[in-house]
């Protein structure tokens, strides 16, 4: 085990004993499984958070989103849950499975082929359990 390693298992470690501290039945505490704890905001509550209220002439929600997810991309697709929150706001917000599959396909010429393909993986995961609710 590299330093590395040790750190970022010490750091879940912390993570698991802060979750302890904080719910005690929060045993087992899965990172993964963390983001269907977050609900899907309602577009309304979106453009409140995402510009309507203090810019009423700026960009609607929807658009928000998709620089989002096309930001997200661009990292590399690092964050898992976070493209997937990301793709279920977007839906909510009225984009269309198309639409967030070429902004995703868009970065590729900025983030790489294989970050591309990532968050399509991860669009297509969130697009399909969005669909089985």
């Amino acid at each position: 085990m590299n330093d590395f390693t040790k750190i970022f298992q010490q750091m879940l470690d912390n993570g698991q004993e802060m979750a302890k501290a904080f719910n005690p039945s929060a045993t087992g505490f899965d990172a993964k499984a963390f983001e269907n704890a977050v609900p899907t905001m309602p577009p309304e509550v979106m453009e409140m958070f995402f510009g309507k209220t203090l810019n009423r002439d700026g960009l609607d929600a929807k658009t928000r989103l998709f620089l989002t997810l096309a930001a997200l991309t661009v990292l590399g697709a690092q964050a898992d849950s976070q493209i997937r929150l990301t793709v279920r706001h977007a839906l909510a917000a009225g984009a269309t499975p198309q639409e967030i599959a070429e902004v995703i396909g868009q970065m590729a010429m900025f983030g790489g082929v294989p970050a591309m393909t990532k968050a399509m993986e991860l669009a297509k995961e969130a697009i399909e359990k969005d669909a089985e609710s």
